[in-house]
């Protein structure tokens, strides 16, 4: 049984019983009330507790005990009906807000969310986040390629801020072509672009974020068809592009195709 008790007492409760056991021995009063950070009068309070009950006497006697701050269950039974009735789709705060204001009842955000999670009208933000599965790897090598640029300081004080133009073989995630050049522009893509045909043939499409460079939303900014001139380029060559934004893949930007 005892040490059934000792095993349920909490990390702080198992510090006084250390601190108690070597106040007879080697502790002096003042001490062992330095250590728990309590007065003398409460050390001697728990010492004498220890003595009488044991490890048990050490354990507060408000555990397992309801918490006097703890609402009616026919409180948080008449305001889940509430919520289920005319709240449904409410979140917490706007909840809290129309108990109060239409129904009279005062509580809490924080109480009502807790509630409405319980009864499974409510989901807190990490259940709420959506999983995105990750978009499968092409099977082929040079059928999709990853193309980025990426601004830093690489050269750290020996040379000017650049951009490192990145192809990516999406099948293999192998680095096709790294390129340094001044900035991401138009005139640059197209330089790192030749290079990559030249070395490694003509892939079916380019995997692209929405740089202006790639990708226009307004039709009017590139002569009313919404193709940029390096998407023009790639026309021409039966290249795809399919570009991305904020992390996930989008709609594939495509053009009808030209024989080769």
């Amino acid at each position: 049984m005892f040490g059934v008790t000792v095993r349920l007492m909490s990390d702080g409760e198992l510090r006084r019983l250390e601190v108690l056991q070597d106040l007879d021995r080697r502790l002096t009063s003042a001490a062992a009330g330095q250590l728990l950070g309590l007065e003398r009068r409460q050390v001697f309070r728990l010492l004498k507790a220890y003595r009488i009950e044991g490890a048990t006497g050490l354990i507060s006697k408000r555990r397992g005990r309801r918490s006097n701050r703890r609402k009616p269950e026919a409180l948080r039974r008449a305001v889940l009906t509430i919520i289920r009735q005319w709240y449904w789709d409410f979140g917490p705060t706007l909840a809290a807000e129309k108990l109060r204001e239409d129904h009279g009842i005062a509580l809490g955000r924080e109480t009502v969310r807790q509630w409405m999670i319980e009864a499974g009208l409510w989901r807190d933000r990490k259940q709420r986040k959506r999983i995105h599965q990750p978009r499968p790897r092409r099977d082929c090598v040079g059928e999709l390629v990853q193309v980025d640029g990426s601004e830093h300081w690489w050269f750290e004080d020996r040379g000017p801020q650049c951009t490192l133009l990145v192809f990516v073989d999406d099948a293999t995630g192998r680095l096709m072509h790294l390129q340094f050049v001044e900035s991401e522009s138009t005139f640059a893509y197209f330089h790192a672009a030749r290079a990559y045909l030249e070395e490694h043939g003509k892939p079916v499409a380019f995997y692209s974020d929405k740089h202006s460079i790639f990708r226009v939303n307004s039709k009017e900014a590139a002569g009313g068809d919404g193709v940029t001139q390096f998407g023009r380029a790639l026309l021409a060559l039966n290249i795809d592009i399919i570009s991305w934004g904020g992390g996930r893949q989008t709609t594939a930007v495509t053009w009808p195709r030209q024989g080769l």
